[in-house]
């Protein structure tokens, strides 16, 4: 669900970046607004990136092979890691360069007009575009709040796309508001202040989404709600006497390791040992689906408060 979420999300954002890029460009070349220009590199740096995540996905779908055992699955980290390097290069320090150029040689608009249509238009496609993501979202998202879902969740394509649409329906009034004032004011600084503020706005958006992506890259461990559902299951087993510890990496957005030491009865045998922890896999597959890869090493309990 999550996956086919993602990548619908991430085609209605491709489709609408592609489109707004275009008619972004043709109303720079018009006008010669810098806001305009930062936002046309914007959207083309948005559609990019979103055919970087549909890469990403796809990548990560690979069976595993003796390289790679654990399979492919953190390429969509790498992908979204990669996404936010070129937001914050390719979207936020051009874009920064772009309005300091502006403020120091300022030039008036020209068909001032046209940039506004386009904008409103703009803000009109953002706007399907981040409803779908929203959509997407809500759907996984349960009782998280927004920033709570961007922190925790692990499958990176949604909030990178969320991220994104935020930060492109922000940039475009800042844009608006650039050439707004400076239609009104006559003051080409306006246009060069909107564009400065394009760039800030997508060099925090860029700096979230690479600290979060990054913390996937180095491996997060199972939700607290994942953690507290698998120990109940463990230490409230009839067969378990204790948990001694356990690990819950995940292996890629979709799929959770769990290794666990169990102290077990002293003197149950090796055949009925085995079957416990058949059964027990069994029941934590059924209780966390996306806890795929399970190795449960038994011990025993030699004397009370000790294991083997």
């Amino acid at each position: 669900m999550s996956t086919e979420g993602g990548s619908r999300a991430i085609v209605a954002a491709l489709l609408a970046n592609t489109g707004i890029a275009v008619t972004k460009f043709i109303a720079f070349l018009v006008s010669g607004s810098s806001a305009m220009l930062a936002e046309s590199v914007h959207s083309v740096a948005d559609a990019g990136n979103q055919l970087l995540l549909l890469l990403g996905g796809r990548r990560a779908r690979r069976a595993a092979d003796r390289e790679h055992p654990f399979g492919y699955g953190r390429e969509r980290y790498v992908y979204a890691f990669v996404v936010a390097i070129i937001l914050f290069s390719v979207g936020g320090v051009f874009s920064l360069y772009e309005g300091v150029a502006k403020l120091r040689e300022p030039h008036p608009l020209e068909n001032a007009w046209l940039p506004i249509v386009v904008l409103l238009i703009a803000i009109a496609l953002e706007t399907f575009s981040l409803r779908t993501a929203v959509k997407e979202s809500n759907k996984v998202r349960g009782r998280q709040s927004w920033v709570q879902f961007v922190r925790r969740a692990k499958q990176p394509e949604l909030p990178v796309v969320l991220l994104e649409d935020v930060a492109a329906l922000l940039g475009l009034v800042f844009a608006l508001l650039g050439v707004g004032l400076t239609i009104i004011t006559g003051d080409a600084l306006w246009d060069g202040i909107g564009t400065i503020m394009i760039g800030l706005l997508l060099v925090a958006v860029a700096i979230v989404l690479g600290v979060e992506t990054k913390s996937l890259l180095v491996g997060e461990g199972a939700t607290l709600e994942d953690d507290a559902r698998i120990r109940t299951l463990l230490e409230g087993d009839a067969a378990v006497e204790r948990l001694v510890h356990m690990k819950t990496p995940y292996l890629g957005p979709d799929e959770l390791l769990v290794a666990a030491k169990l102290a077990f009865r002293a003197g149950s045998s090796v055949e009925h040992v085995a079957g416990e922890i058949n059964r027990i896999e069994e029941r934590m597959r059924e209780a966390v689906p996306h806890a795929r890869v399970i190795y449960l090493e038994p011990g025993f309990t030699a004397a009370p408060g000790r294991t083997g």
